[in-house]
């Protein structure tokens, strides 16, 4: 019977130290940093251009997706859609409810 307690006892003390240390190292993957940590910046500028090339108001599409960018550290590839790739980027929205990036 103490064998057994001990088994118990040891099975929770592990899954308490794994949960304490990804409390500790969150895994925050996107589609720029995968494989590395930590998460690699992102030239914002060149990857909202070519985000926002086919916009009929490039000025504002740009200003939209280089504070999504900042924020996010991630662009959605592509002109327009392809959110899945960037979760942060797809949740963001303006004041009264609409997607705020491009």
């Amino acid at each position: 019977m103490g064998i057994l307690k001990a088994f118990v006892a040891s099975i929770f003390l592990s899954l308490f130290l794994f949960h304490l240390a990804q409390a500790f190292h969150p895994n925050q993957l996107d589609a720029t940093s995968i494989g590395t940590y930590p998460p690699t910046k992102i030239d914002c500028g060149k990857a909202c251009a070519a985000r926002c090339i086919l916009s009929k108001r490039p000025n504002l599409c740009n200003r939209a997706c280089g504070t999504c960018c900042g924020r996010c550290n991630c662009v959605p590839p592509g002109t327009s859609g392809n959110y899945e790739s960037c979760a942060c980027y797809a949740e963001m929205t303006t004041r009264g409810n609409k997607k705020k990036c491009p």
